[in-house]
């Protein structure tokens, strides 16, 4: 075969493990790798454009919570699963396998432990996840996307190494746009909710334009991702209150949306906050709730002590606290760019070379690559 042969990526099927995973693949082929996509069947919106030479779609469920009996499918469709890995591998034989998280990586790591094949994971968050904290031990490299790494079980922080979230291209294309200026006396916001949508902005962020003077409304431009039952009545919210913004359930573009803000309203999931850092834009995060491991809290928390980010909780998260903070915002755009600019000092941009190079290093150590034999 060509090249330095073939490599498998494993990740959840949600774009907060398919980004990162899709950067580290363009990286690998420039290297060389042949580079076969494991994921799931919520990718399929995804992967059409996934830099892969295969993408290989295995059944996925979660053992954790739930009463016995799902808990009993789950399992019996993990072992299958990694059967299937198992028989995916003697196939195509990897000289290594990257997880990115997320239940669906569970039986491809799980294979490729049980015949011998090296294995990295990749932890985008603040918090290492529940399928990376269980395969922990499997791999011989753990690479972190924030500088501290909470959650690991036993002595496994020996085994870390900070590369960074790697980022798409279109991110580093958009970190090249300078901070946008206020020629037009307007400020830019952008509100986005990560590939799942956030309900909470669109009951929230109309409703505190609405409190605004109408002085402040019209300096404002929002662009605002809204799920797709939430769509008109936001667009429709602002036509009433004679407020410029588009609205959408999905931006393509995000990244460029990003570099053309002022100011970025969102969660704090993994790959928005490593996207903030690298195109350098300042933000008011608004961790998801409720969150087993608090992940997106330790994100927040990790950027926000850059000085880039106000973090506030949900309960606190009213329309009356943000349009306060919108009229602070419009009165202090210098303090804005001094954010944007602390911001992109914490932006890791060579996040997937870094972890190709840990790949490459892994996959052409003779005395760490093993055959498939079993």
């Amino acid at each position: 075969m060509n090249g330095r042969g073939p490599v498998a990526v494993a990740a959840g099927g949600t774009g907060g493990h398919l980004f990162p995973a899709a950067a580290l693949s363009h990286a690998l082929k420039v290297h060389g790798f042949e580079v076969h996509l494991i994921t799931d069947e919520r990718a399929a919106k995804y992967d059409g454009n996934f830099p892969a030479h295969t993408v290989h779609r295995l059944a996925a469920a979660t053992p954790s919570g739930g009463s016995l009996l799902p808990k009993i499918r789950a399992i019996v469709t993990i072992i299958r699963s990694t059967r299937a890995a198992r028989r995916l591998f003697k196939q195509i034989r990897p000289r290594a396998v990257i997880g990115f998280g997320g239940y669906p990586t569970v039986p491809p790591v799980l294979a490729a432990s049980q015949l011998g094949v090296p294995v990295i994971l990749h932890e985008g968050n603040a918090v290492i996840g529940r399928a990376n904290r269980y395969l922990a031990d499997r791999a011989e490299v753990i690479a972190k996307g924030f500088e501290v790494l909470g959650g690991l079980p036993g002595n496994m922080a020996m085994k870390t190494r900070l590369t960074g979230n790697p980022v798409r291209p279109m991110v580093i294309e958009a970190a090249l746009t300078a901070f946008p200026d206020y020629s037009d006396g307007k400020l830019r916001v952008l509100v986005t909710g990560g590939s799942q949508g956030a309900r909470i902005f669109s009951d929230i962020v109309p409703p505190a334009i609405e409190l605004l003077p109408p002085e402040a409304r019209r300096k404002l431009h929002i662009t605002q991702q809204a799920r797709a039952e939430d769509e008109e009545r936001v667009r429709e919210t602002y036509k009433l209150l004679g407020v410029d913004a588009e609205i959408r359930s999905f931006f393509a573009d995000l990244p460029e949306r990003i570099a053309q803000s002022h100011l970025v309203i969102a969660r704090a999931g993994a790959s928005t906050v490593s996207e903030l850092a690298v195109i350098g834009r300042p933000a008011i995060l608004v961790p998801l709730p409720g969150a087993l491991d608090q992940d997106q809290a330790a994100n927040a928390e990790q950027f926000a002590a850059s000085g880039a980010a106000i973090v506030v909780t949900q309960s606190v998260f009213s329309p009356q606290w943000l349009a306060t903070s919108l009229v602070e915002a419009q009165a202090d755009m210098d303090g804005l760019a001094r954010r944007a600019a602390a911001a992109k000092r914490t932006g890791i941009t060579d996040a997937a070379e870094r972890l190709a190079d840990l790949v490459l290093g892994l996959a052409t150590n003779k005395d760490k690559v093993h055959e498939v034999t079993g």
